[in-house]
C-alpha cells in the first residue's frame, strides 16, 4: 500500500491489542490508534477538506498528534508539521506557504496559533486539548478507507531553511518516508516487543521517522514525553522498560548530569541513538560508560526524511564518525562545480537516494539551486576515510543546531533590526556543552542609542533578549548579547561572520543566559 497510514492500518490488523502509544498511565492500543485516525479522517470529510489539501499540526508529542498525523494521510492529505514554540508571524509563514486550510493545535498553543491563522487569512483552527477534543472525534462519523495514492505524491511538508531566507517547506512523499522507516527499523533491528523512547518531537523529522513512523511500522510501544525533562526521562526509561532511546546530544548531557541517574535502573535499554547535532567524543564514552551500551551517531537533514548514514552497531563504527550511507542512499563529496575529490579531501556533502525530497513546495528555484543534477547538496563539507566512514568537518551554510533546533541566522536578524537601537546585527552560532551551539547575537548600536555606563547595557542587551524572545520560537532567540562598536566587513560591506565567530567564542555573554 503505497500510502503511509498503510503501515497504522497493517499493524492495526496484525496485532489489534498490542500497546502503541503509552503518556503517563494511559495506553493506547494499535486498533485505538486506527480508530481514532479513521475518526480524523471522517472530521476532515466533514469539513469539506480535499484530497490534496495541506493540513498543518501544532501539537506536542500527545496521543492526538499521532492519530491525526496518520487520519490525515489515510484522507489523502498532505500534513504540514509545527513546532509548537512558534510564535503567531511564524506560524502565518508556514500555513500561507504551505496554503494549509486547517490546523489542529494543542490547546496551550491556541494563542499563537490562533492570531497565525488570523494573520494568514482566517484559517481554521481546530483546539485539541481533553475532552472536547474527543468528543468532536466521536461524533464524527469514522472513514475507514485509505486513499489511493501514488507513492511519490506529497505526504508531509516539513519546514526547513537555510541562511538566505524564511523557511522553505520540503516536500516529502510516501515513498520517501516509509523508505526511511524501513531503514530506521532495520538498524537496531527494531521487533514488536521493544519500548521506544518518544522524547525527540514528531513535528521534527528525526523524531517522526525513527521513533514514530518506525514503531508503528514494527509494532513496537512509543513511550511519549511531551516536553523533554531529564528527570522524566530517566523515569519512563524504569517504567516503562524502554529498550531503545532516540535523543539528541543535549538529552544524554542532562541525563548524564541528572542527580536521580545513579539511583534509576536503566537496565532494560539495549540501543541508543543520536543525531540532529554533533556529538561530543567525550559525552559519547560518559554515556557508554555509565549505561553500558553503544551509543550511535547518525546524519541526516528534512530533505532526507532524513536517515543519510548511520554508525551500525558492532566493531564496524567509528565515533566521531557519522557511519555510511544507509541502504538506499548514496553519498558523493562534491567540489564548487559539482566533480568528486578524492577520498580523505573535503567536499560538500551531497545525497541522491530513497529518502530525497520531491523538493521545496512551490519554490522551483530553490529546487533547482538544491538538486541542480539529481545530487541534494546538504551544504554540509564533509570527508571520506578508506573505509568509507564519513566525517563532517564543518557547515558551509551559517545555519545555527541548538540542541537538535535549526536556528537560521537571518530570520533571527530580522527581527533584531526591528528593535529602534539596533543599527546591524550578526546572528552566529557559539559553543556550547549543554545544547552544542548557543544562539548569540552581535550588535552594533545607533548612536543615539548606546548606553553610558555597564548597568544600562546590561539592561539594553536584556531588553533586546526579551523583544526577540516576545517575537521567535523558544529555541531561537538570543541567549547572549553582545555590543560592539562596529561589526567587521569585507571590502563589498558583507557583515565576516566567520571572523566574528573567531573574535566571540570565548566571549562571555552581556545579557545574562536564560
Amino acid at each position: 500500500m503505497p500510502n503511509l497510514a498503510g503501515i497504522l492500518t497493517e499493524t492495526a490488523g496484525r496485532m489489534p491489542d498490542r500497546p502503541a502509544l503509552r503518556i503517563n498511565d494511559t495506553v493506547i492500543s494499535y486498533s485505538m490508534l486506527n480508530a481514532m485516525s479513521a475518526q480524523v479522517a471522517g472530521l476532515l470529510r466533514a469539513r469539506g477538506v480535499q484530497r490534496g489539501d495541506r493540513v498543518a499540526l501544532m501539537m506536542p508529542n500527545i496521543p492526538p498528534m499521532a492519530s491525526v498525523y496518520y487520519g490525515v494521510l489515510r484522507y489523502g492529505a498532505v500534513v504540514v508539521p509545527m513546532n509548537p514554540l512558534l510564535k503567531g508571524r511564524e506560524v502565518a509563514h508556514t500555513l500561507k506557504d504551505s496554503g494549509a486550510g486547517l490546523l489542529f493545535a494543542f490547546e496551550l498553543m491556541l494563542p499563537e496559533a490562533t492570531a497565525g491563522a488570523q494573520e494568514a487569512g482566517g484559517v481554521d483552527v481546530i483546539p485539541v486539548n481533553t475532552g472536547s477534543f474527543r468528543q468532536l472525534l466521536a461524533d464524527s462519523e469514522a472513514d475507514d478507507s485509505v486513499a489511493e495514492v501514488d507513492g511519490d505524491d506529497v505526504a508531509v511538508i516539513l519546514y526547513t531553511s537555510g541562511t538566505t531566507g524564511r523557511p522553505k517547506g520540503a516536500a516529502l512523499t510516501h515513498d520517501n518516508l516509509r523508505s526511511n522507516a524501513e531503514v530506521a527499523r532495520n538498524l537496531l533491528d527494531t521487533n514488536e516487543n521493544d519500548v521506544i523512547f518518544g522524547g525527540l518531537p514528531f513535528f521534527h523529522v528525526f523524531g517522526q521517522t525513527s521513533a514514530l513512523n518506525a514503531a508503528v511500522l514494527t509494532g513496537a510501544m512509543i513511550s511519549l514525553l511531551a516536553r523533554f525533562d531529564p528527570g522524566e526521562a530517566l523515569a519512563i526509561i524504569e517504567r516503562d522498560g524502554v529498550t531503545i532511546f532516540q535523543g539528541v546530544p543535549a538529552m544524554y548531557i542532562a541525563m548524564l548530569r541528572h542527580p536521580k541517574l545513579a539511583e534509576t535502573d536503566t537496565s532494560s535499554l539495549r540501543g541508543a541513538i543520536t543525531g540532529g547535532a554533533p556529538m561530543p567524543l567525550e559525552v559519547l564514552r560518559e554515556f557508554e560508560e555509565v549505561f553500558g551500551i553503544d551509543l550511535l551517531e547518525g546524519y541526516g537533514l528534512s530533505e532526507t526524511s532524513p536517515i543519510v548514514s548511520f554508525n551500525l552497531p558492532g566493531g564496524g563504527r567509528r565515533p566521531g564518525s557519522i557511519g555510511k550511507p544507509v541502504c538506499g542512499m548514496e553519498v558523493r563529496m562534491l567540489d564548487g562545480e559539482g566533480r568528486d575529490v578524492p577520498t580523505g579531501e573535503i567536499g560538500e556533502l551531497s545525497v541522491r537516494g530513497l529518502g530525497v525530497m520531491k523538493g521545496y513546495w512551490n519554490n522551483p528555484e530553490a529546487t533547482e539551486a538544491a538538486i541542480p543534477d539529481g545530487w541534494f547538496r546538504t551544504g554540509d563539507l564533509a570527508r571520506f576515510d578508506d573505509e568509507g566512514n564519513i566525517y563532517i568537518v564543518d557547515r558551509k551554510k551559517d545555519m545555527i543546531l541548538r540542541g537538535g533546533y535549526n536556528v537560521y541566522p537571518r530570520e533571527v536578524e530580522e527581527v533584531l533590526y526591528e528593535h529602534p537601537a539596533v543599527s546591524e546585527a550578526a546572528v552566529i552560532g557559539v559553543p556550547d556543552e549543554l545544547n552544542g551551539e548557543e544562539v548569540a547575537a552581535v550588535i552594533g548600536l545607533k548612536p543615539d542609542a548606546a548606553p553610558a555606563g555597564n548597568e544600562q547595557r546590561q539592561a539594553l542587551a536584556e531588553e533586546i533578549q526579551q523583544f526577540a524572545k516576545d517575537r521567535l520560537a523558544a529555541y531561537k532567540y538570543p541567549r547572549r548579547v553582545i555590543f560592539t562598536d562596529e561589526l567587521p566587513k569585507g571590502p563589498t560591506g558583507k557583515i565576516l561572520k566567520r571572523q566574528i565567530r573567531d573574535e566571540q567564542s570565548g566571549v562571555p555573554a552581556t545579557a545574562a543566559e536564560a
